[in-house]
């Protein structure tokens, strides 16, 4: 079917074309040769009058028939179509300027053509005007087709529009424009303002937008601020080294922001901000530990870290390795401000409830069951402590380092009746032996003396360190050995035989792990000349050459 839903009207063929005589009187007729030769001045005539209607006699709901040359021109224009203004559509058709047509959706299958090219027009009197000749004119109108040919020069204002609308609405609430314009869609189907209506904008949303522009800003302004404040500025601080004295206790795994704040809380410090700068411009202002310290009031950021990194500051107990249980209960009495020997009867009264091995207490001479179990390591003095919960934590901490060790089952490889006769032998070795790139052999020496068939010590072990373990001392002139042979005493070894009754002191972990893991070797003796030299012998006659030298060494050094 065609076009408008009636059957195809094919023009009737213009009289002068069946006239031969008169169609040669037009060919040779000045005003014809103006022309193209395949257009007939009738034709232009017959398009002024009846195109000026919207309709040919002869076509009552088609298009005007077309010459051959047009329907060429017209294709050539489709397979190279020319940016052109887009032309305002109302409901139904499109203006031309000429008249109204009835809109289509496609060209006629017949004719071949393009039914909405511009047809020519001549130049005979009485013509109606060409409309689209002057360089002021707008082009020529296209269908609907066509209209994304239309380049962004060629816009029409009010599609300039349309962007900026949009661009606006997709920055405000909602999506909206912010326009009191109507809404309702133009004759391409487009929504906007109606041309020559002003632009309105909404003045509650330009007040939304000032804010949400206004509120980045200034939320931008404040982090940036912030961050560089924390990148440079050192925070308040106080001067000085500070006034009074305060115990701070620092938890485990606290950071250095944390830490600042933990001392301005307490009044140390006057900003964590101080702290955090003074510790980034110390080179070990990384290596805080936690712990519980004793600082003073109104400190400078870095006069508190000095005082952390260096660790004066700590309130903290080190129980050094080869340290005597009666060394261990007095510092802890100074450390919490106690009276001289109140730790020392809390051990004797709660040694059973303070958590010690089934196998620590196997012996009735044993002088302390807690010696050999107050581990050397540092223990933190918080506020609340006291002698007993410091005791507790010593002994929990060997419990930890000799399961570690698997002492009874080393105790078993090695010989030793129990896994308490392994850490007295560990005492032994941290108590003989002044360096500890010695303690592997002097650890072969006390299990080369303990073998019952050696000719040399008989069994004994003959060490001055227990002799002042009995007598409470430290001294390397422990008297004569006859006269050492008559103490009776379980932990002489210059009268039993074999390992003292317990452990002579507290030993470390490189002590424990020689005596778990001795040297191999034939020695008996040894004697330290100095600090880099330590002599061992397989004879007595070999160790006192040792022992000359040994006295020859200490005189030079004026001992």
């Amino acid at each position: 079917m065609p076009y408008a839903g009636g059957p195809q009207q094919h023009p009737q063929e213009p009289q002068y074309q069946q006239d031969p005589q008169q169609y040669q009187q037009y060919q040779q007729n000045p005003q014809y040769q103006q022309y193209p030769q395949d257009q007939y001045p009738q034709d232009l005539q017959y398009q002024q009058q009846y195109g000026q209607q919207g309709q040919y006699p002869e076509q009552q709901q088609g298009y005007a028939p077309q010459q051959p040359h047009q329907a060429h021109q017209q294709q050539q224009q489709l397979l190279h179509p020319q940016p052109q203004q887009q032309p305002v559509y109302d409901g139904q058709g499109w203006d031309t300027g000429q008249g109204q047509y009835t809109a289509v959706p496609q060209a006629d299958p017949y004719l071949g053509a393009d039914p909405y090219a511009q047809q020519p027009v001549g130049g005979y009197p009485g013509e109606a005007p060409d409309l689209y000749g002057t360089p002021e004119a707008y082009p020529p109108p296209q269908p609907p087709g066509r209209r994304h040919l239309v380049t962004e020069q060629e816009q029409e204002p009010e599609a300039e529009y349309a962007d900026e609308e949009a661009e606006e609405a997709s920055i405000l609430p909602g999506g909206g424009g912010g326009d009191d314009d109507s809404d309702e869609p133009d004759a391409d189907g487009r929504r906007g303002r109606p041309k020559g209506k002003p632009k309105r904008r909404n003045g509650a949303a330009c007040l939304i937008a000032a804010v949400v522009i206004v509120g980045v800003i200034g939320g931008g302004g404040y982090y940036g601020y912030d961050y560089i404040k924390s990148k440079f500025s050192t925070g308040e601080d106080y001067a000085g080294e500070g006034e009074g004295s305060v115990a701070i206790d620092i938890p485990k795994g606290t950071g250095v922001g944390e830490m600042g704040r933990i001392l301005k809380s307490h009044g140390v410090v006057k900003s964590a901000d101080a702290f955090v700068a003074a510790a980034k411009a110390n080179p070990k202002g990384g290596a805080i530990q936690a712990g519980s310290y004793v600082m003073k009031e109104r400190m400078s950021g870095k006069a508190a870290v000095d005082l952390m990194v260096n660790g004066a500051g700590v309130n903290a107990l080190d129980v050094i390795p080869g340290w005597k249980n009666i060394q261990v209960y007095k510092a802890i009495d100074e450390k919490l401000k106690r009276k001289e020997g109140t730790t020392k009867d809390i051990a004797t009264k709660e040694a059973k409830n303070l958590g010690l091995p089934e196998w620590a207490n196997t012996s009735k001479d044993i002088k302390d069951p807690l010696e050999g179990f107050l581990y050397p390591a540092r223990y933190d003095i918080s506020k609340d402590a006291t002698p007993e919960s410091l005791l507790k934590q010593m002994v929990a901490k060997s419990n930890e380092a000799y399961a570690s060790a698997d002492l009874q089952g080393q105790a078993s490889k090695l010989g030793l009746a129990n896994p308490l006769q392994l850490v007295t032998v560990a005492s032994l070795v941290q108590a003989e032996g002044k360096y500890q790139h010695d303690f592997d052999k002097i650890s072969r020496v006390v299990y080369n003396r303990l073998k019952p068939g050696n000719t040399e010590t008989y069994g004994l072990l003959d060490f001055d360190s227990t002799v002042n373990y009995i007598k409470g001392q430290s001294t390397l002139d422990v008297g004569a050995v006859s006269d050492l042979r008559k103490l009776d005493d379980p932990y002489n070894t210059y009268k039993i035989k074999g390992l003292p009754a317990g452990p002579i002191g507290n030993p470390g972990p490189d002590a424990l792990k020689s005596a778990i893991n001795p040297a191999t070797g034939p020695w008996y003796y040894f004697v330290s000349v100095n600090e880099n030299e330590t002599l061992f012998a397989v004879t007595n006659a070999e160790h006192n050459q040792n022992r000359q030298k040994y006295e020859e060494e200490r005189k030079k050094a004026g001992q």
